[in-house]
């Protein structure tokens, strides 16, 4: 089973997530920024992963280092559960529509991090959600899961549905690029011969 707990400590933010890539997508979340918890769940329940994360952070400062910091420890969970990367698709891809607003999310692991975000979001709070901080999540994911990754919202006139679709479209995406290919059963999908490090 590709399952494993990862717990990340600092001053400012203490973080375990357990992850399962093979799961139902059952996600439990508890950070303290309900809009980010929201968010967290629409990877889960669209990548069918199984995710929990407990995070406590000093919120009484304001949520950057816990959501940056999540990102991060996501990503380093997924880099520990997919170990070698023999046999996945390594790529996916999605488009995810609410309403007015459309996505499109693109994902390689790689092995190499990089992040073209662009996302110009109609409001820059969300609720008490201080839109910046996506960027923020986004990089601490790539620079830990080792992945490249392109988040394009294509249009939208509700931040909530902007976000919505970017997240929605991360979590499929994810769910492709970690996906058992049987053609490639016990192959690294690279000309390289290696997907890490």
């Amino acid at each position: 089973m590709r399952q494993v707990t990862v717990t990340r400590n600092t001053l400012e933010t203490q973080i375990t997530i357990t992850l399962n890539l093979d799961g139902t997508g059952v996600g439990k979340f508890d950070t303290g920024v309900p809009f980010f918890e929201h968010m967290l769940d629409q990877v889960a329940r669209h990548g069918l992963f199984d995710l929990d994360i407990k995070a406590v952070g000093d919120l009484h400062i304001d949520a950057h280092h816990t959501v940056e910091d999540v990102g991060i420890a996501l990503g380093q969970a997924f880099a520990k559960a997919l170990g070698d990367k023999k046999g996945i698709r390594r790529y996916g891809h999605s488009y995810v529509p609410l309403d007015e607003a459309l996505s499109r999310v693109v994902v390689d692991l790689s092995g190499r991090p990089g992040l073209e975000y662009h996302c110009k979001y109609t409001r820059d709070t969300i609720g008490q959600f201080d839109t910046q901080l996506f960027g923020e999540f986004f990089r601490g994911f790539v620079n830990h899961a080792a992945a490249t990754l392109h988040i394009d919202n294509l249009k939208g006139d509700n931040a909530h549905h902007q976000a919505e679709t970017i997240f929605k479209a991360l979590g499929r995406a994810l769910r492709m690029a970690v996906e058992w290919d049987e053609r490639m059963a016990g192959i690294t999908p690279s000309t390289k011969g290696t997907l890490v490090g």
